[in-house]
């Protein structure tokens, strides 16, 4: 029977740039951690690293590795950190952490570790969260993983699609896309389509119920034209705290002059609360055009809306 997931070592220094030393216990407040250097009013306020990984390095190196060594705060057992994604939580009791970075970029020369043996784990595999609860954490205490998978809707807008007299093409297309895109990367992708008249009412009720319910984007297809039944701009603009056009802009320009038609293209782009949403055209080629354009800063984005700046 697997062992439950645990902190084998809690560890701090008082300066950046050397190893850190166990200790009993560390303090956790909405700082980071007591007493430790990375302490502040960041977005890395504690690291995470595997024991089992560092047990790998060590003997890759032909030199054992103690805790604390890499500078990381928790050390960890029974967690596959390598499947860890960006806005997951560490749970230790009442502490609560939220992931905000996968690996960093190496110290060189001023990192402690890299300078004895030419090379470091944590820029490649260490995380690095933010505290969202504080408390006491001590060696042996029992932690747990919570997954969160980014959360995407695809809504088709078409009346003959709705009614069953047309394959909807878009909308699929769109879905594959999001999960190509993604494939391969620490993000996990949970995707749901929905298909709806071309109806303003219908339209506002399901895109506010996903505003509401946390979803981290989503995306029309369809309804972005000049006729009677064109409503996506107007509806979902109205549900827009703040407007994003430059990225419709630079589309209509940049793909306007093979394809006129996409000059008459009225997507909109914006955010609510930490939801973002688009409006693309109904083909699946517009769909292709936009969409490589709009993933280009879409992690930005998600990373922004949730008050973690990267930079």
């Amino acid at each position: 029977m697997a062992k439950e997931p645990r902190v084998v070592s809690v560890n701090i220094s008082s300066e950046k740039g050397t190893a850190k030393h166990p200790v009993e216990r560390i303090i956790v407040d909405e700082r980071g951690i007591e007493g430790d250097a990375h302490s502040g009013a960041w977005h890395r306020q504690v690291s995470v690293l595997a024991l089992e990984r560092i047990e790998q390095f060590g003997v890759h190196v032909g030199r054992a590795i103690r805790p604390g060594e890499f500078a990381e705060n928790l050390t960890v057992h029974g967690i596959d950190l390598r499947r860890v994604s960006p806005l997951d939580r560490f749970v230790i009791g009442e502490v609560d952490l939220e992931v905000t970075q996968v690996g960093k970029s190496c110290h060189g020369d001023t990192c402690a570790i890299y300078r004895e043996v030419g090379q470091c784990l944590m820029p490649r595999e260490g995380l690095f969260c933010r505290v969202r609860h504080g408390g006491v954490v001590a060696s042996g205490d029992p932690i747990e993983h919570v997954a969160r998978p980014l959360r995407m809707a695809v809504i088709t807008l078409s009346d003959r699609a709705a009614a069953g007299q047309y394959e909807d093409k878009s909308g699929p297309r769109l879905a594959q896309l999001l999960e190509s895109h993604f494939a391969g990367t620490r993000w996990r992708l949970a995707v749901d389509r929905h298909i709806l008249a071309d109806d303003a009412t219908q339209l506002h009720e399901l895109a506010s119920t996903l505003i509401r319910d946390g979803v981290d984007a989503v995306f029309t297809t369809g309804g972005t034209g000049i006729g009677p039944r064109d409503i996506a701009p107007e509806t979902v603009g109205a549900l827009c705290e703040k407007m994003l056009p430059g990225i419709m802009e630079y589309v209509r320009v940049a793909f306007g002059g093979e394809h006129p038609g996409a000059r008459l293209s009225r997507g909109v782009a914006g955010v609510c609360g930490t939801t973002q949403l688009y409006t693309l055209p109904g083909s699946v080629r517009a769909v292709e055009e936009y969409l490589g354009e709009i993933l280009k800063t879409f992690e930005h984005v998600v990373f922004t809306l949730h008050g973690i700046d990267r930079h």
